[in-house]
């Protein structure tokens, strides 16, 4: 039947397995649903396999076995022009605002690069920056302003921002607020909020600040022991 979701079906992830070798089983037997408007929040300690997790749903690695369904298709059976589409409908929000950036350009430069890859007429990439600016609470000054010269919180903001030029259907949040100050966590988890609510965005949020994921999650787990625990 088809699903308008992104599932994970019994995903296990194993690295170094050969001939003589069984290799490091990151995770197994993983399954879990991240609905249309719905954030299903994924925790457990460090170095558990939570952002292996997250760039496997993402298509940036395989799974070892199981698969994701991405709207009711296989993903990794997807073809060409599907799993492009599948690339901008699913994007991926990092934990480091610095690393969604080129330190060497200005965020107005690093904003025409995206609007040109996604084919937009010239003609309408001042609307677009100025709709983005708008969804970040920023003013049109940050655009002639270097990454290293705005602040982590203003980075992830314009970062989120950005992604939402591709209208994305679901957003992977890699510790999206854990190298932000406590003020600003809540300015960008409210941003969050507010996105998900106008556009009906899915999230799978990856953290291990358990208030976080309580307080952004409809469902949720513990990755632990290559294990997912779902808890109410």
């Amino acid at each position: 039947m088809f699903s308008i979701s992104l599932r994970a079906d019994r995903l296990s992830k194993t690295y170094g397995a050969g001939l003589l070798s069984a290799g490091k089983c990151i995770f197994q037997n993983v399954s879990f649903e991240i609905r249309p408007g719905k954030t299903f929040g994924l925790m457990g300690p460090s170095g558990e396999g939570k952002s292996t997790l997250g760039r496997v749903i993402a298509g940036l690695e395989k799974p070892t076995a199981g698969t994701v369904y991405y709207n009711g298709s296989r993903l990794f059976e997807l073809k060409k022009t599907e799993h492009t589409a599948f690339r901008r409908r699913v994007q991926i929000m990092f934990q480091d605002p610095t690393d969604a950036f080129n330190p060497a350009k200005k965020i107005g430069h690093s904003v025409s690069e995206v609007l040109e890859l996604l084919r937009i007429p010239k003609v309408k990439h001042a609307s677009k920056t100025e709709e983005m600016l708008i969804i970040a609470g920023l003013p049109e000054e940050v655009l002639s302003h270097y990454p290293s010269q705005l602040s982590g919180g203003q980075l992830q903001r314009l970062a989120l921002a950005r992604i939402l030029l591709l209208d994305p259907e679901y957003i992977i949040l890699d510790e999206p607020t854990s190298a932000l100050d406590v003020s600003v966590q809540a300015q960008i988890l409210h941003m969050l909020k507010k996105v998900q609510a106008e556009r009906d965005t899915g999230y799978l949020l990856i953290s291990h600040d358990e208030s976080v994921v309580r307080f952004m999650s409809d469902s949720c787990g513990v990755l632990e022991n290559g294990q997912l625990k779902l808890i109410d």
